[in-house]
C-alpha cells in the first residue's frame, strides 16, 4: 500500500522545536526535519524495544557497526570495514569531535560558504581560525546554482598563516541542495591531500537524492583518499529519526580512527540505547520501500516549489537542489528595489507569518536569502507559499 505523505499530523502539542519555536499562526518551514512518520520498520523495532521494559546502559555492538558497513555497500559498492565505524550522538557532534581531534587553537579549518550554520560556529567555540572558499553563486533561466572558485579554494588552504588541518565537506550541500561530481570531489581530495588536510564529508542527507541525482561518497574515491577522510553519515534526516541522536564516522585510517575514538570517550558522545535500534533498522533495508516513496514525494515538492516561486514569486530565484528537503531562495533584488526593507526573513515572518531559515545565519554569502523546508504534506507547502506571495503582493 503506498505511503500517504499528504496526510497531516499534529505536532504543535509536541515539544517539536518546528511547530512551538513560534506563535500558531506561523507556518513552520524551518527546521529541517520532516513532517512524516519514521517508517514502520523503525517503529516496530522501538515498540519492541520498550515492550521489553529494561533500559540499561547499553554499547553500540557489533551488528550495528556492520549495518553501516552493509549500507555503503550496497548503495555505493564501497567496501567499509565495520571497525572503521565509530558511532557519535549525531552529525554536528561527529564534525565536533573531529575539529577536537585534528586542531588545536590557532589551527585552520576550511568551509566553503554559505554553508549549514553550525560549521561557521567551530571557531568562536574551539579557538581555531575559519578560512572560507565562498561557492560562486550563477544563475541560468532564472534559476540559481553555485559552483566552485577553484582559484580560492586552493588560496584559501593555510590562509592567515594558519595551517589548514581540516577541510569540512557538506556533501550533498546545505543550503544549496547541489551535489558534487566525481570529477570534482577528486579535485578538491587532491588538493586537501597536497595540503596534508584531512577531510571531513558531512554527508547526512546522501540518502535524499532528488530526481535522478546519484550520490558519491568522498571516501570511495579511492583508499588513499579514504586514509585522510572522515567521513560522517546518519539515518537521522532519511528517516526522519534527526531527534533520538545517532550518527556514525566512518575512518578508515587507525591512526586517525584512535585519536578521534579518543575524542569521542572524552566528550561522552554515548548513543542512546533506543537511538541504536532506531539507526539499525533504518538501514537494515527494510526501509527502503518507504524511502523510494519518499524521494519520488519530495522530487515532486520540489518541482512545485520551484514552478511556484518562478511564476508566482517576481524577484526571488530558487535553486532546483539534487538532494535535501530543502531549497534556498534568493531575495536580494527584493531588497535591491526596496520591496522588502528588512532582512527577507524578518519580511516573510512578519507580513506572511511563514518561519524560514535566516540566510544570513549560513554565513558569508547568506545574507538577503532564506532557506525553505518543503519536507511537509503538500497542502503545508501550499499554504506557505501562497502566504508569501500574498505578502509580496500586497507591497
Amino acid at each position: 500500500m503506498p505511503i500517504d505523505f499528504d496526510r497531516i499530523i499534529n505536532r504543535r502539542h509536541t515539544n517539536s522545536i518546528k511547530w512551538t519555536f513560534f506563535d500558531e499562526d506561523v507556518v513552520p518551514m524551518w527546521v529541517a526535519d520532516m513532517d512524516f512518520p519514521a517508517p514502520e520498520p523503525i517503529i516496530t523495532a522501538l515498540h519492541t524495544a520498550v515492550e521489553h521494559g529494561i533500559f540499561g546502559y547499553e554499547l553500540p555492538n557489533q551488528a550495528l557497526r556492520e549495518s553501516v558497513a552493509a549500507r555503503m555497500k550496497k548503495l555505493y559498492g564501497w567496501k567499509v570495514d565495520e571497525k572503521s565505524v565509530v558511532p557519535v550522538t549525531g552529525l554536528v557532534s561527529g564534525f565536533y569531535a573531529a575539529a577536537s581531534a585534528l586542531c588545536q587553537p590557532g589551527d585552520g579549518y576550511l568551509i566553503q560558504t554559505p554553508v549549514y550554520m553550525p560549521f561557521n560556529d567551530i571557531q568562536k567555540n574551539l579557538g581555531v581560525i575559519r578560512q572560507e572558499a565562498q561557492l560562486i553563486k550563477t544563475g541560468k533561466n532564472g534559476r540559481l546554482s553555485y559552483a566552485i572558485d577553484w582559484d580560492g579554494f586552493e588560496k584559501a588552504f593555510n590562509a592567515g598563516g594558519s595551517k589548514t588541518k581540516m577541510f569540512l565537506l557538506c556533501n550533498p550541500h546545505n543550503p544549496t541542495g547541489q551535489t558534487y561530481s566525481r570529477e570534482e570531489l577528486s579535485k578538491m581530495a587532491e588538493l586537501c591531500l597536497k595540503n596534508n588536510t584531512v577531510i571531513v564529508s558531512d554527508e547526512i542527507h546522501s540518502e535524499l537524492m532528488l530526481g535522478s541525482a546519484k550520490h558519491v561518497p568522498m571516501g570511495s574515491l579511492s583508499p588513499e583518499i579514504a586514509q585522510q577522510t572522515i567521513t560522517l553519515v546518519a539515518p537521522s534526516k532519511t528517516f526522519n529519526i534527526a531527534g533520538l541522536f545517532c550518527g556514525f564516522a566512518i575512518i578508515p585510517n587507525e591512526e586517525l580512527r584512535e585519536r578521534y575514538k579518543a575524542v569521542v570517550e572524552r566528550m561522552t558522545l554515548h548513543v542512546a540505547s533506543l537511538a541504536q535500534v532506531a539507526a539499525q533498522a533504518a538501514f537494515s533495508g527494510q526501509c527502503d520501500g518507504w524511502l523510494a516513496e519518499l524521494r519520488a514525494y519530495l522530487t515532486a515538492n520540489r518541482d512545485f516549489a520551484v514552478g511556484f516561486v518562478e511564476n508566482e514569486l517576481s524577484g526571488v530565484q530558487i535553486s532546483v537542489p539534487d538532494a535535501t528537503y530543502l531549497a534556498w531562495l534568493d531575495c536580494n533584488e527584493l531588497v535591491a528595489s526596496g520591496k522588502i526593507k528588512t532582512s527577507p526573513y524578518e519580511f516573510f515572518l512578519k507580513e506572511a507569518r511563514v518561519a524560514l531559515n535566516d540566510g544570513a545565519a549560513f554565513g558569508t554569502g547568506g545574507k538577503n536569502f532564506v532557506r525553505l523546508n518543503f519536507g511537509c504534506p503538500r497542502e503545508i507547502l501550499v499554504e506557505g507559499l501562497e502566504r508569501m506571495k500574498k505578502a509580496l503582493t500586497q507591497k
